[in-house]
């Protein structure tokens, strides 16, 4: 072959890898951007590469792209962004390619918005290794070469990190997907009608709530008892001309499944305004996130344009 059409099949080996490292990659940060820009970073690396010495690319892919997002985790400006207490995943729409593999609950779990926040109390190196090992079935000698550590280094690091994301999970086991859109629905129901009983019933004695302000917040909202997470979601459902114009419209509000979980997405025009997605705990929720910084949609939006929803909960809210 000619350097053209060398050029052409090892850009191929790339591509050929391009959605399991964006996978790897989003599992690393929480961000599809940030994900996508590790990925894209890679290839130069791979452009650059002395590929002819490159057994397995597969394995030196993995690597870089690992050790690039840990460069990332240990920036200074992520450490600001991620320790002000502003933060939250970015949520993708199921079926997305960055949220594969889901073959099994664990590779589920890793890329639930519920773990992706608790993977925030790691190291960068005990994130590594869990995403590693739980997302990508890698042994414990693969993800010390990967990481430059030991393979007793690769166990401990697990170990910890197992420990401290099972400590801190609430709710989030698998549920039937039509009882967890009938407690969603009932939910929504109950906040834009302003039942303040029903809203609390639907909730666990220890649900929490989170939001980040749609962005305006310097750090993020949190709502710690049923009681108070009733009142905000009849405040923040509640429709006024003044949110229709902040949302450049009038939303439908749709049913949506993001990262494994239910939740109810605000559109405008094919444009996805707002997300609040919800842990469930059996029949109740255990945590509610709203997510409205438009940093944090761009992709979901992207995805929504494709998408082809079944009728809206809320056809004009």
């Amino acid at each position: 072959m000619d350097s053209t059409e060398v050029d052409r099949f090892d850009t191929g080996r790339f591509e050929a890898s391009r959605n399991r490292l964006a996978s790897l990659a989003y599992r690393l940060l929480g961000s599809a951007t940030d994900a996508e820009d590790a990925v894209q970073d890679a290839f130069l690396h791979w452009q650059a590469a002395d590929r002819e010495r490159i057994k397995v690319p597969e394995a030196w892919l993995t690597k870089v792209v690992t050790n690039l997002c840990l460069d990332r985790l240990r920036s200074a400006r992520v450490r600001r962004e991620r320790t002000a207490g502003a933060w939250l995943p970015e949520p993708l729409l199921d079926d997305d390619p960055m949220l594969g593999p889901a073959d099994s609950f664990e590779q589920r779990e890793s890329v639930s918005l519920a773990v992706l926040m608790l993977m925030e109390r790691l190291s960068p190196l005990e994130r590594a290794v869990y995403v590693l090992r739980e997302a990508f079935s890698y042994g414990h000698a693969e993800i010390a070469e990967i990481l430059d550590i030991t393979e007793s280094g690769s166990q401990q690091h697990l170990h910890r990190a197992r420990r401290r994301v099972q400590a801190a999970r609430r709710g989030g086991e698998e549920v039937d997907p039509a009882s967890a859109r009938k407690v969603v629905e009932e939910f929504l129901a109950a906040a834009t009608s302003g039942r303040t009983e029903r809203l609390v019933a639907l909730l666990t004695d220890d649900a929490t709530a989170i939001s980040d302000g749609a962005g305006l917040a310097k750090q993020l909202l949190r709502f710690d008892t049923p009681q108070r997470i009733a009142a905000i979601a009849r405040a923040g459902f509640k429709p006024t001309p003044a949110k229709r114009r902040f949302a450049g419209g009038t939303p439908a509000m749709h049913y949506a499944v993001l990262n494994g979980a239910p939740a109810v997405l605000a559109v405008v025009d094919d444009r996805v305004m707002g997300a609040v997605t919800f842990d469930l705990a059996g029949d109740r929720i255990a945590t509610v996130r709203g997510i409205a910084a438009p940093d944090r949609l761009v992709r979901l939006t992207e995805a929504w344009q494709s998408y082809e929803p079944g009728p809206p909960l809320i056809a004009e809210w």
